[in-house]
């Protein structure tokens, strides 16, 4: 039965993952229609990418054990490609100096990636050694992928606006850290698991401002309770 779970909240994780990637296309949209990045910041989109890369390189058998974690790899895959043509857009309308500036931090981004393929493809031998150097570089992507909205939370605050912080950018996050922090619970890996209990409380806090500062459709608030049910039920199967 615990596997069972474990690949259910891996496939919900895949899904869920998957509108988390396709929600920016809103935001980009509009950059497009209006040729310019206005006051979005592109350090969360890097930050996002170097997430990806690493869970990625992580689920594959370079690192993981054959197709334990081939799941993660596959979907994280997909988010690369997306994330990627975000980054594209973003450096095509953004102004001289951004441009520039977000140049530099993609580079420092890829150079790092980089460094982390060769120390653990080449440096060790066991899968266990691997898996500690790429997943504690993923983790460490992780948090500040997730830390990386707080100053999107700062402005809302500020502002308040939730103009920038679209609602359902948060709600999927908060879905897919909660699968995934399942499916890393229920497999004992501590390099998927831990850096999703981050995730979940932010992504709640993300919520909780949403609803303060915007009124939300009902449809809505039902889907996330719903939501919040079904991944109880899940924990608390026998």
């Amino acid at each position: 039965m615990e596997g069972y779970i474990r690949l259910t909240a891996g496939v919900l994780g895949n899904a869920t993952s998957m509108l988390l990637y396709m929600v920016p296309i809103i935001t980009f949209r509009r950059v497009l229609r209006k040729k310019s990045t206005e006051d979005f910041s592109g350090v969360p989109y890097i930050l996002t990418l170097l997430n990806y890369v690493f869970y990625t390189l992580y689920g594959t058998p370079l690192i993981s054990v054959g197709t334990e974690n081939i799941l993660v790899s596959t979907v994280n895959g997909v988010g690369i490609i997306l994330e990627c043509s975000y980054i594209f857009i973003y450096l095509l309308f953004a102004p001289p100096k951004t441009k520039r500036t977000t140049g530099i931090v993609v580079m420092s981004a890829l150079l790092l990636f980089g460094t982390i393929l060769v120390v653990s493809v080449f440096g060790f031998h066991s899968h266990k050694r691997k898996k500690m150097v790429v997943g504690i570089a993923a983790i460490a992507s992780t948090i500040l992928m997730y830390g990386s909205p707080l100053s999107v939370m700062r402005l809302v605050i500020r502002t308040k606006s939730v103009e920038f912080m679209p609602f359902y950018l948060s709600l999927f996050c908060f879905l897919t850290s909660s699968f995934w922090l399942i499916y890393g619970a229920l497999g004992h890996d501590l390099y998927i698991m831990s850096p999703n209990f981050l995730g979940v409380p932010l992504s709640v806090v993300q919520l909780v401002l949403y609803c303060v500062y915007k009124s939300v459709p009902l449809s809505v608030v039902q889907l996330f309770y719903l939501s919040v049910f079904f991944l109880i039920s899940l924990v608390t199967e026998e």
